[in-house]
């Protein structure tokens, strides 16, 4: 299956960017803690390239701290790029990035620092915004593109702050990145299997937390020896049945995946350095 979810505001949100983004000082790149490099746009990148930048590892709060570290060492090796990880909704954290990201400007204090904050859907640059701007400011919510236009706030400290929608790229490849961004909720669920998802995302947990699957679905007498296994265990013991006792499949699965988002499997990365969804190169 190969993704594809570019709803025509996003085409548009492209178009706007490329010349926003020449009119700005730095931009703070939002990304999803849990799977960092398949939550980073191509075209966020090219588009920053010229830019102060830091990455923000957002969503650490869901994502397995060992492995979150093992991302910041990753790419602060890199030259150029800075790298912090944070809860979004914490104001403390969220300023921690936004200074960051501030203190690589040469500025002069007596104009105003412009800062865009990107991502793809669903990564929580509007939830940093609101912390930063201490009230609601920007809608949130947990589906992805929920923000639809560019919106300004002016903050403390001379510093203006660019919301923007959140963008993806027509078709996201390889297979494997495009199942790992619909598993964490970037991707709108008119647009996936959820079977093929929750399949994926079964097999994933059952290689690298297996503990934290027995310990969500303490009803399992052991570990199932594949994802369908455990979906079919999960629609048995949750009830996700269909006449005659048959486990409808749609619906445990839908089940897997709304428990996997909302952290109830614990603190779970997807990826690593070392294992990732793409073989693109990372450069600033």
């Amino acid at each position: 299956m190969s993704i594809q979810w570019y709803p025509g505001h996003m085409l548009e949100t492209k178009n706007q960017l490329k010349g926003a983004v020449s009119k700005v000082d730095a931009v703070l790149e939002v990304l999803d803690a849990r799977l960092p490099l398949a939550s980073a746009n191509p075209f966020l990148t090219q588009m920053a390239r010229a830019k102060a930048w830091v990455k923000v590892l957002n969503k650490s709060d869901l994502a397995d701290p060992d492995v979150t570290a093992q991302w910041e060492a990753f790419f602060n090796d890199q030259d150029g790029v800075r790298t912090i990880s944070i809860c979004g909704n914490k104001a403390e954290e969220a300023f921690c990035s936004l200074d960051l990201l501030v203190s690589c400007v040469a500025r002069n204090r007596a104009r105003k620092v412009k800062v865009m904050v990107v991502g793809i859907p669903n990564t929580g640059k509007s939830t940093i915004l609101n912390s930063l701007a201490g009230k609601k400011v920007a809608k949130t919510g947990n589906v992805p593109a929920v923000t639809r236009h560019q919106q300004r706030t002016s903050l403390k400290n001379n510093i203006d702050i660019y919301d923007t929608p959140g963008i993806l790229w027509p078709v996201i490849e390889p297979k494997e990145r495009g199942l790992a961004l619909a598993a964490s909720g970037a991707i709108s669920d008119t647009a996936i299997d959820y079977h093929e998802i929750a399949f994926f995302a079964g097999a994933l947990l059952l290689k690298r937390y297996p503990d934290r699957v027995m310990a969500r679905y303490n009803f399992l007498d052991c570990l199932p020896r594949n994802a369908q296994t455990l979906l079919d265990e999960i629609g048995r013991a949750r009830g996700c049945l269909q006449k005659g006792g048959i486990i409808n499949t749609k619906k445990a699965s839908e089940l897997f995946i709304r428990e996997l988002r909302s952290g109830l499997m614990g603190r779970i990365s997807f990826e690593t350095p070392e294992e990732t969804f793409t073989d693109n190169e990372i450069t600033h």
